[in-house]
């Protein structure tokens, strides 16, 4: 951290300096040879703007390389991939004359409506924090530092700047801050971005729990907290709070009101100095720009990384890869115009952009396939739609194999707007199922930030490969894996569901007057379609491959009252190389708390050569058998049993075994304001409690604790005091005190 001492600095330079010199950068502090700093957005490359600025991408920005956004990364399940993308974002950014680039996302994906899901990873927080520590490794390695946004339950953009996210504490802690917590506490990114929302009713540039209280104490957060762009409604509030900088800036309003406050005595002055510290702390990042960066090798490297993001998801008699000297019809306007990012603050600029066509005819080019184009439909609405297809349907009919861009277009799934439905457009509907019913084999290929519905056309074709965004090499990737030059790795990160309406946040989003409710609880995505049985077109963790793997060999022991440790041998059994993603699931079998079926506990990646085994094992901690207790205010294992599970999905498990943990002593105190069914579920008393009662009541009293349950059940969720109301006398009364004291005297984890 810089050395500078702040009593050179009047109260109203240092109010100053809590907002941005302009719409990207930090004031400097010329007397102290202190520098701006630049923060510019991500997360999948670097939208470096000069001249005029702005934050939804009207302007244009320098030329750089465009990854695979958030949404085919999660997909990857590789924190090897999330790596080398943060890794060439700082290189760019250091070339670009940037410090910190704004990213990643972590949302959680709660509703498949979200306008934004395509910067975000996944519906499960273990998968976005892995994926997200990864990142900002990567990039805050190559001396950029990170901005971890959206802090928090930003997850719609209906309403955004003002909706109030109303969410219980559990569903907080399980779901929506572990991502966070995650990369707070094992990667330190330099920035944590506040988001617009407010969370249970105070906005969260202005929520001194989520800043401080969470972020700095719990978590031991020591970076500089930044607004996102025109999130901060009261700078007095917000400083209070512990946010250090807003953006953008100038604000000189806000400056006005934040010296007024000081000399009003609102605020002191030492929290202006805490927060002006942080923010002069960031120009440690500010170095000599390096002399560019290898636009060649960094599109190279965006080809393969998105090769591993796309997931297949269906492959009938094994209509992929293309066969040599096939005749292929390339239908679909997206083959030729790929639909590589989305639209608002991260579109970028990108170097170059491949498209699926091309790619595909160089690469048919030595296999004696002819690859012919047809564009069937028109993403903007334009032209004979009726003429396009009849023509793409005629080209079809020609060929051995069609295969069919289909997707969304820009303008229909953005930041600043959610998506009202999750069906494509009807015309690419007609299309597909025109061209299925002409063609011997029909492959679709989808490209959407946000998952779509395979409703009304699924069973019509015969392959689906999920590109999602995949970036500007996503063209060259997506022919790569059609041409079985790559293996298709990919897994879902968010459940496809058979209806909208099944979604768990389905009756509650985006909420109205002001509030959305999260009333689904801590049952997101897959964790609500397994608890509830619930059908889904395709589960969570879902992927094919042009391989095949078996998993053996399973061992799980525990190493602690409160952890284990699984084991298993995974192989190739196919006759090509491949990567095959191991999903560790754990399913608690006891609690004092509804919990999900299954939850992702661990994961890894792991490549294979056919025949090829390798031995992996994972140390499930405390929290991955943990609830949120909010009795306690802490995380609790309850004892019990346990099964770790391997998933080929969310859906389908192919090895389980059990596990019993200790767990945790009881953490609840009984009184006599405790229920009679948690006196008898307590496990230090509990099983001896009937005992306890029959000896201390007289006998013709005693007897009947044991001889009618139905009067056992009747009173379970009556106050104990009012169950002792029922007994004559005061003979229970030193008996329940000596159990009571023995709940206040039991160990506390």
């Amino acid at each position: 951290m810089p050395d500078i001492d702040l009593s050179r600095l009047s109260l109203e330079q240092k109010a100053a300096l809590l907002s941005g010199q302009d719409f990207w950068s930090t004031h400097p502090v010329q007397d102290a040879g202190l520098p701006s700093v630049v923060l510019t957005d991500g997360p999948h490359g670097v939208r470096r703007q000069v001249g005029e600025f702005d934050h939804m991408g009207i302007y244009q920005s320098l030329p750089s390389t465009c990854f695979p956004p958030a949404v085919a990364v999660g997909s990857s399940w590789d924190p090897e991939v999330a790596a080398r993308i943060g890794a060439a974002v700082g290189r760019e950014a250091r070339a670009l004359g940037v410090h910190v680039v704004l990213g990643p996302g972590v949302n959680i994906k709660r509703s498949p409506l979200c306008g934004r899901n395509f910067e975000y990873y996944s519906e499960d927080p273990l998968l976005s924090g892995h994926l997200g520590a990864a990142h900002v490794r990567g990039q805050q390695e190559e001396g950029v530092g990170a901005s971890l946004k959206h802090f928090a339950v930003n997850n719609q953009e209906t309403d955004r700047m003002r909706v109030s996210a109303d969410v219980d504490e559990r569903t907080l802690r399980e779901i929506y801050l572990p991502a966070f917590e995650h990369i707070v506490t094992e990667a330190r990114p330099a920035t944590v971005m506040a988001a617009y929302n407010k969370v249970n009713g105070v906005h969260a540039a202005q929520n001194r729990w989520l800043l401080t209280e969470v972020l700095r104490e719990e978590w031991g957060f020591t970076g500089a907290v930044v607004s996102d762009w025109g999130a901060v409604h009261d700078p007095v509030a917000s400083v209070l709070a512990g946010l250090d900088l807003e953006m953008p800036g100038p604000a000189p309003e806000n400056t006005r009101r934040i010296v007024d406050a000081v000399r009003d005595g609102e605020l002191d002055e030492s929290a202006v100095d805490t927060a002006v510290r942080r923010i002069l702390a960031l120009t440690g990042l500010v170095g000599e720009r390096s002399e560019g960066f290898d636009v060649d090798a960094h599109h190279r490297l965006a080809r393969e990384l998105a090769a591993e993001c796309a997931v297949l998801l269906k492959n009938e008699d094994g209509v992929l890869p293309l066969a040599p000297g096939q005749r292929v019809a390339v239908i679909g306007e997206f083959a030729t115009t790929p639909r590589h990012q989305a639209g608002g603050s991260s579109h970028l600029n990108p170097t170059r952009l491949d498209n699926a066509f091309d790619a595909m005819r160089e690469l048919a080019a030595d296999r004696a396939n002819t690859v012919d184009f047809a564009p069937g439909f028109a993403s903007d609405g334009s032209g004979d739609a009726v003429a396009l297809r009849e023509a793409a349907v005629a080209l079809a009919r020609s060929s051995d194999v069609a295969v069919v861009f289909a997707g969304l277009a820009e303008r229909e799934e953005s930041e600043g707007f959610d998506r009202d439905t999750l069906h494509l457009p009807a015309v690419q509907i007609e299309l597909i199922r025109a061209v299925a019913a002409a063609a011997v084999r029909t492959v679709v290929v989808l490209s959407n930030g946000g998952i779509v519905s395979l409703e009304g056309w699924h069973d019509d074709v015969d392959a689906i490969l999920e590109g999602f965004l995949l970036g500007q090499g996503g063209g060259g990737a997506l022919a790569d894996l059609l041409f079985g030059e790559a293996d298709p790795s990919g897994r879902l990160a968010e459940t496809i569901p058979l209806r909208l309406e099944d979604n768990p946040s389905f009756v509650n989003f985006p909420g109205e007057q002001g509030h959305v409710r999260y009333g689904e609880g801590v049952m997101v995505g897959y964790r609500w379609y397994g608890t509830t049985g619930t059908p889904v077109r395709y589960p969570f963790g879902h992927g094919l491959s042009y391989t095949t793997f078996t998993v053996s060999g399973l061992a799980v022991e525990s190493t602690g009252d409160d952890s284990a440790r699984a084991s298993l041998t995974v192989t190739n059994t196919g006759a090509r190389a491949g990567k095959h993603v191991v999903q560790v699931y754990v399913s608690p079998q006891a609690g004092p708390v509804r919990r999900p079926t299954r939850e992702l506990r661990a994961f890894a990646k792991v490549r294979l050569a056919p025949g090829e085994s390798r031995t992996l094992t994972f140390d499930l901690g405390r929290r991955a058998f943990a609830h949120y207790d909010v009795l306690d205010a802490g995380w609790a294992v309850a004892p019990g049993e346990y099964r770790v599970q391997i998933g080929e999905n969310a859906e389908h498990m192919i090895a389980e075994a059990p596990v019993s943990l200790a767990g945790d002593a009881p953490a609840q105190e009984l009184t006599l304001e405790s229920t009679f069914g948690e006196w008898i579920a307590h496990p230090v008393i509990g099983s001896t409690l009937l005992h306890e009662l029959t000896a201390a009541l007289p006998e013709d009293q005693g007897s009947q604790l044991g001889d009618r349950p139905e009067l056992l059940q009747a009173v379970r969720d009556v106050p104990m005091k009012r169950v002792v109301g029922l007994v004559e006398g005061d003979a229970l009364d030193a008996t329940l005190q000596r159990l009571m004291e023995r709940t206040r005297v039991a160990d506390r984890p």
